[in-house]
């Protein structure tokens, strides 16, 4: 039965440098080591650093004063910098180096005198702590009807920056709306979008050309991996999310002859391969038999 493998799929840049950041803090200082929400969107990589000592928080004010602290590949807001540094943590910054280019696009475009806009998913840690960069007001849209609600005028000079786990296609009418409501809108250059988004994407459309079905590999909690799933169902084939290879239901798999079956598999940018091979493994053990 075949099984075939988008590439490029898995972790990105950013997120192993994050991970890589944690591992040389654990091993230059030792446990605990502490990190200011989930180092990256899965339970698997969490829960592999908690074994070794890593607490992961979501307020400072359970981290003790003095304490080892890592900021997650997501970014954080100044407000949390400053509360770190007032409260004696010896903070290391992972955040993505792609997030903190939109944190300085933003704060470029507000010292320019522009209102800012962002277009991103609300309550996600990344547009939490891009927002909270700027010591001004931040328009939230996800939607073209977000962009029809804004009550600023026609005139007013405005920016956006985007959440770097949207893709070009993600943005792309939401950003043609802003242009044609606001004219004077500026925004950042094409190519700042995140590659590794754009890229992943792209190449689960091409495989869901393909394949009869696709499983999508990472944790529900992940914003591109379920855009991925939403991508590879947009191309008209069946997708499901999966965590690991024991979320995978027999009744996606058996919607044609054994024997024609075609399964793609992809995965989200923080989705370690070793999961990856766990998937195709039980796939391929289901189709064939006892």
């Amino acid at each position: 039965m075949p099984v075939l493998l988008a590439q490029p799929r898995g972790f990105c840049a950013g997120v192993t440098r994050a991970i890589q950041i944690v591992e040389r803090v654990l091993e230059l200082h030792g446990p605990p080591v502490y990190v200011f929400h989930e180092i990256v969107h899965n339970q698997w990589v969490v829960n592999g650093l908690r074994e070794r000592g890593v607490v992961f928080v979501d307020a400072l004010d359970e981290v003790p004063e003095g304490a080892r602290l890592v900021f997650s590949a997501h970014g954080v807001a100044t407000r949390v910098v400053d509360q770190a540094r007032h409260r004696g943590l010896h903070a290391v910054d992972a955040t993505c180096p792609l997030v903190s280019k939109v944190h300085q696009q933003a704060q470029r475009f507000v010292r320019q005198g522009h209102t800012l806009v962002m277009i991103g998913h609300a309550g996600h840690e990344e547009v939490i702590g891009t927002m909270g960069q700027v010591d001004a007001p931040v328009h939230l849209v996800s939607r073209i009807e977000d962009v029809q609600a804004l009550s600023l005028p026609a005139d007013a000079p405005l920016a956006y920056v985007t959440q770097t786990t949207l893709s070009l296609d993600d943005t792309r009418d939401i950003i043609a709306a802003l242009h044609a409501r606001y004219p004077r809108i500026v925004g950042p250059e094409v190519d700042d979008i995140c590659y590794a988004t754009q890229n992943r994407q792209v190449a689960v459309r091409a495989l869901a050309a393909q394949v009869d079905v696709v499983l999508v590999v990472g944790a529900r909690n992940s914003s591109n991996s379920n855009r991925l799933r939403e991508v590879a169902e947009q191309a008209g084939v069946p997708a499901h999310l999966v965590q690991d290879a024991g979320d995978i239901r027999s009744e996606w798999l058996a919607s044609q002859a054994l024997q024609t079956l075609r399964v793609g598999i992809t995965s989200g940018a923080s989705t370690p391969e070793v999961l990856v091979q766990q998937v195709v493994q039980a796939v391929r053990q289901r189709h064939a038999g006892p």
